[in-house]
């Protein structure tokens, strides 16, 4: 991996392409991200870039994080991750990392916590069908037998059933960026992104490109 930067998901739009093309795409406050410290092989055992992103107000730091904010030169931030780049050695300590690390047509995997459902039943969960309406019936919209009766007298590990839906760490492969400004610090992407809006995103250059 070459190419990553943290970002906030601003919301969908649409803009047109250069053949009149509508394309929807969803707008990325992508960066600047801002190295905080590089990981060596001497020291930690293996190489990455640590960036952080965001400002954060100094009576939000704990002082642990105030410090190795301080040990860098940058000002404190609210999300800290690492990447670990194929040029690590390219980077150095207060190093930023904008929106033109990528360009158009270019190939990403897009990472989010999905947005949180709460607890929902199995017809919404998992797409399963729903019982007779009529008044006689006392099976509406309940996930309907778990099991078998004697044998083997248990529900099986998997089983879907009601529960919690959403707040997942989920992952999209292949999206194209449509278009990377690095003055604005914006990303727009082909398509949906998970999360909520203001949700932190990892852009990330794809595993598989095609």
């Amino acid at each position: 991996m070459k190419k990553a930067i943290l970002a906030t998901k601003v919301g969908m739009t649409q803009v047109f392409g250069e053949n009149g093309e509508l394309i929807p795409v969803t707008v990325l406050q992508a960066g600047p991200c801002v190295v905080t410290q590089i990981k060596t092989m001497e020291n930690d055992g293996y190489e990455a870039v640590q960036v952080g992103f965001t400002d954060k107000r100094e009576k939000l730091v704990a002082k642990p994080q105030k410090g190795h904010f301080d040990k860098a030169q940058v000002s404190y931030k609210r999300y800290v991750r690492e990447f670990k780049f194929e040029n690590t050695s390219d980077y150095k300590i207060a190093d930023e990392i904008k929106a033109d690390i990528f360009a158009k047509g270019d190939k990403v995997d897009v990472t989010a916590v999905s947005k949180g459902k709460g607890f929902q039943g199995a017809i919404k969960r998992h797409g399963q069908s729903r019982g007779p309406m009529a008044h006689g019936s006392k099976y509406h919209r309940h996930a309907g037998s778990n099991g078998a009766c004697s044998s083997p007298s248990k529900v099986f590990k998997g089983k879907k059933m009601a529960g919690h839906m959403g707040h997942r760490t989920v992952t999209i492969q292949n999206l194209e960026i449509v278009r990377a400004d690095a003055d604005e610090n914006l990303i727009l992407v082909r398509g949906s992104v998970p999360g909520p809006r203001k949700a932190l995103i990892t852009v990330k250059e794809t595993v598989k490109a095609v």
